[in-house]
This record gives structure tokens, C-alpha cells and sequence, in this order.
């Protein structure tokens, strides 16, 4: 009950954002009206929940009513959490590192908190034992380098890095080089932050994930997309537009303690069905979770 303490401590703006007002209409003892109805619809919408997510729950609400199982307006909460719980545990897959070295490309636009993921990550399989090695292909923001390596030093990891604006897929290929040739568990792969819809620097990145196939042809073995909760409905874009040019195969959902519209993260797993690794919820190291549906549902729907 600590860990689940814990992650409902963090995320009590999305308690007090959405399943507070659910849970304080479903105390009253009223009938399930029209305008009770609209009001959950207007709520999920609201919360980010997304148009398929909104609709997916409000139509299992109308079966709910129609075959005698939802009655009151405590059924319609229960059912809304049953929903969510289902869409999030189609989504729960942690990150298995199965091979040696495992590379992980790490993507997601400027501000999403990639650096400061890959550090987290790379800290965690340090503890593990694992030798781990950090690429700096940001190449273009300042001090992302120099970030990039104090994380380095913070986790006992070693980093390959070159001056800044270098070619990104340049470093990415010697990177990978480097990490193979020194027999490393884990490579994580910085990247620049980029905006969904500036296509040059969206081919950037194909580029880099080119480069890192050329210099072993089984990476990368993880596309992993940071994106950062508190946007909202934009993470369903990013999302659609990274899938669509790299094929991510994990996501990351950053800063989850910081936002009310917790519903994102249900918009996003219902949508591409991409499994959720990890939920940061938080600055400190121990607050990258790894993803569990059932805590995560708990921790929030908890009175």
C-alpha cells in the first residue's frame, strides 16, 4: 500500500481534477439523468480523454444501463474505472532488455523530458548491474551535452559524445560503434527535440535511426517516445506523427504530477495501443514508475 501511496500522492491533481468531481456526483443519491449523462461526457472530454476513449466509456455506460448492471450513479464510476483499467492493461508491458547490447533511441519534441528519462533509465540499469552507455546525439541545444554527461557521471555509466553540431547521425553511428565493441548491456540514444510537424528535422531523425541500423543491424531494439502529460490532446499528435516516420514501440508518459487531465494517458494507450513503459511522476530518480495499470487506476480512483 506504500508504493500505492505514493503514486496517489503525486498524481492528486488528476484525483482533484477528474475522479474527485466523479466521485463526489456519484455520493449523491440521485437518478442517472440526461444531464448527469452529459455532464460525465463533458468531464472526460475536459480531462483529455479523447474522443474514442469519451465515447468508448459513455457507450459502455448506456449498455450498463440498458442490461440492469449500472443503477445508480456509484455503477457509473465503477464503470468508468472498470473502462479505463481494461484500454491501460492492454498497455502494460514494461521494457524488457532481452539482448546484448540493447539499444533504445529515445524521441520526443523539446521540453518533453528525454535527457532527464535517459538518465533516470540509465541510473536504474546501473543498479542493476548492467554496464550502460549514454550517446549524446543532441547535438544542437545548449548544454544538452553537458547535461547528458552529468547524468553520466550521477548513474556510473559511460557516454560517447562529440562537440556541438555535429552530425547527430554521425555520433548515433559512433555511439552504437563504440558500445558494441565495448560490450555493453544498454545504449541509451539522446536525441534533439523536434516538433511533430517540421518534416526536415522529423527526416533528421530517420536519419539517426538509419545510421544506428548501420552500425548494428539489430537496433534499435526500443523506439522510445517521451511525451510530456501536461500537453494534452497535442500528445495524441505527436504520438501519430513519431509512430508514423520511426514505428516507436514504448512511450514514456512524463510529468504526470503535474497535470489535472490525468485522462491522456487513456487517450494515448486506446489510440495506437503502443505499450506505456514508463510514467514519471516526478523529479527524483525513483519517480520514474515502471507502468502498472492496476496502481496507476487505484491510485487515482481511491477516495
Amino acid at each position: 500500500m506504500g508504493f500505492l501511496k505514493n503514486i496517489s500522492d503525486k498524481l492528486f491533481k488528476t484525483k482533484e481534477g477528474f475522479t474527485q468531481k466523479i466521485h463526489q456526483e456519484s455520493q449523491k443519491d440521485e437518478p442517472i439523468s440526461e444531464e448527469y449523462l452529459d455532464f460525465v461526457e463533458e468531464l472526460l472530454i475536459e480531462s483529455d480523454f479523447g474522443v474514442k476513449t469519451t465515447q468508448k466509456i459513455m457507450e459502455a455506460i448506456e449498455n450498463g444501463m440498458k442490461d440492469g448492471s449500472i443503477k445508480t450513479r456509484r455503477d457509473v464510476e465503477i464503470k468508468i474505472r472498470d473502462v479505463i483499467l481494461d484500454v491501460l492493461k492492454k498497455v502494460e508491458k514494461p521494457l524488457e532488455i532481452k539482448s546484448k547490447p540493447f539499444v533504445v533511441l529515445t524521441v520526443g519534441i523539446n521540453g518533453s523530458g528525454k535527457t532527464t528519462t535517459i538518465g533516470k533509465l540509465a541510473s536504474i540499469n546501473t543498479d542493476k548491474m548492467k554496464r550502460v552507455m549514454l550517446v549524446a546525439a543532441d547535438t544542437f541545444r545548449a548544454a544538452a551535452i553537458d547535461q547528458l554527461e552529468i547524468w553520466a557521471k550521477r548513474a556510473n555509466a559511460s557516454i560517447v559524445k562529440q562537440q556541438e553540431n555535429s552530425d547527430p547521425a554521425s555520433v548515433a553511428f559512433d555511439g552504437v560503434s563504440s558500445g558494441v565493441s565495448k560490450n555493453m548491456d544498454v545504449i541509451f540514444i539522446d536525441t534533439a527535440g523536434r516538433l511533430h510537424t517540421q518534416k526536415n528535422l522529423m527526416k533528421e531523425i530517420v536519419k539517426v535511426k538509419n545510421a544506428i541500423s548501420k552500425a548494428y543491424a539489430k537496433a534499435p531494439n526500443e523506439v522510445l517516445l517521451v511525451l510530456d502529460a501536461t500537453i494534452g490532446q497535442n500528445a495524441i499528435n505527436q504520438a501519430r506523427e513519431f509512430n508514423k516516420v520511426l514505428n516507436v514501440t514504448g512511450i514514456v508518459l512524463t510529468k504526470m504530477d503535474g497535470t489535472a487531465k490525468g485522462g491522456i494517458i487513456v487517450a494515448v494507450s486506446e489510440e495506437f495501443g503502443i505499450p506505456i513503459r514508463y510514467v514519471g511522476i516526478g523529479e527524483q530518480i525513483e519517480d520514474l514508475k515502471v507502468f502498472n495499470a492496476r496502481d496507476f487506476v487505484e491510485s487515482v480512483f481511491v477516495p
